[in-house]
């Protein structure tokens, strides 16, 4: 949620930032907001003085001989009433408004109008070159056993996948990597220097519900589009998207002591998703599933320190593809594609090299205070002062789609699959090879 005083201050900033996320003026309008703005204000300073009045004249009150301040005093209350209930009414409909808001734009934004329009920076990592015929993962995972989609599909439908022996272990050992990495404070410290982040805070792991109130999730500003989220109706629940769905909402309604901040969270949980708006893309295999696995970052700081937070982020998603040795590229997130809540968003994109391109496996989201403000959580300085936290969220990995840039960057002739370096002692072996 947008500071109202902001919106008040910044009018046509906030209707060009609208326009630059491809929104619809006329359903989020600032004038409109503004307006309702003016009404509350004036309606509240007008109830308050309503009902000071009603409380200065019931005092005078001394019985029933006191018809006329009786009578003054059931009018102002007929009066108080009206205005009341046209309060609740006007109230309503300013938060409503103020809700679908987005968040403002980090100077270094490109603009853009979508995915289109995104802007590639810098690369990492030699791409890889064949002098066989590249298989993808689908038919790699087939040959060795180690995705079945065609049972998944007899079982759940279309959109599902089972992921079989060294792959649940690759799986399993991506997990390991990433949680002894970031609980580990030297590593913390060391990257944390290098991007200019002062603190070397660790991450604490955590496993997260996968199951939160849809009203929870608004209040994330990630319900919608609710078209790409699966919802129990009967139950008044949703599946997440993504750990930072429930990890966001951790400290809802809470103040925290500034001496604690930042606090960073690690949470790895199954996700799912509509995908809704992707009928006919990317259908072959894991890319685009309705459930998959997840490790996502989460974590909570002082307004001056949120910047550094997500760049420490993507500095700890560089570190994971480097491990794993996969190309990448670090691609800026123009204004048209970001989400609502982002104040600034940057992917990082691993080789698919059966797609002869790089595809987006990691996601960081600077949120500013949007969220925060939406869900309540704020930091108390030692002498008394409060504020709301900054948000930030980012994949950590998105498993299923390393393991995809895994499986295609390190095939090899014989049909082989070789296994990362990092990952060995996971696996218990540094080749997959085809079963006799």
């Amino acid at each position: 949620m947008v500071d109202i005083q902001y919106i008040r201050e910044n009018v046509d900033q906030m209707k060009k930032n609208i326009l630059l996320r491809g929104m619809d003026p006329s359903v989020v309008s600032v004038d409109k907001l503004v307006r309702l703005d003016e009404e509350r204000r004036n309606l509240i300073a007008l109830v308050d003085d309503l009902r000071a009045q009603r409380n200065e004249i019931s005092a005078a009150i001394s019985g029933p001989q006191d018809k006329e301040k009786i009578e003054a005093a059931t009018e102002i209350k007929s009066q108080l009433q009206e205005k009341e209930k046209e309060l609740e009414s006007i109230q309503e409909a300013y938060q409503a408004l103020l809700w679908l808001m987005p968040n403002q734009i980090h100077p270094d934004v490109p603009e853009g109008k979508d995915e289109n329009e995104n802007v590639p920076g810098r690369t990492w990592g030699e791409i890889p070159s064949f002098d066989f015929e590249v298989k993808d993962h689908v038919e790699l995972g087939e040959a060795l056993d180690l995705i079945d989609i065609k049972s998944a599909a007899k079982v759940s439908g279309a959109r599902f996948g089972y992921i079989k022996n060294e792959l649940a272990l690759m799986q399993f050992g991506i997990v390991q990597m990433v949680f002894k990495t970031v609980t580990n404070r030297e590593i913390i410290s060391e990257l944390a220097h290098k991007v200019g982040n002062k603190y070397d805070t660790p991450f604490v792991p955590v496993v997260p519900p996968v199951l939160m109130r849809p009203n929870v999730m608004d209040r994330m500003g990630r319900l919608q589009p609710i078209e790409d989220r699966f919802v129990l109706e009967k139950d008044d629940f949703v599946l997440v998207g993504s750990a930072e769905h429930t990890l966001g909402p951790i400290h809802m309604d809470e103040i925290i002591a500034q001496e604690t901040l930042p606090i960073r969270y690690i949470g790895y949980s199954t996700a799912f998703r509509q995908e809704a708006g992707s009928y006919g893309k990317d259908t072959r295999g894991i890319l685009r599933v309705h459930q998959f696995d997840k490790l996502e970052f989460e974590t909570f700081s002082l307004p001056d320190d949120g910047e550094a937070e997500q760049d420490l982020l993507v500095a700890l998603q560089e570190y994971f593809l480097q491990q794993l040795e996969i190309p990448y590229q670090m691609v800026q997130i123009c204004t048209g594609d970001m989400g609502k809540p982002d104040y600034r968003q940057i992917d990082l994109e691993s080789w698919i090299p059966a797609q002869n391109s790089y595809r987006e496996t990691h996601t960081s989201d600077y949120m500013t205070d949007f969220q925060a403000r939406r869900l309540d959580i704020r930091y108390q300085s030692p002498d008394g002062e409060k504020g709301f936290v900054h948000m930030n969220d980012a994949t950590a990995v998105a498993v299923g789609r390393v393991l995809i840039a895994i499986m295609e960057n390190y095939q090899q002739a014989d049909g082989s699959i070789k296994v990362p370096t990092v990952l060995i002692p996971y696996v218990g072996k540094d080749t997959i090879s085809p079963k006799d």
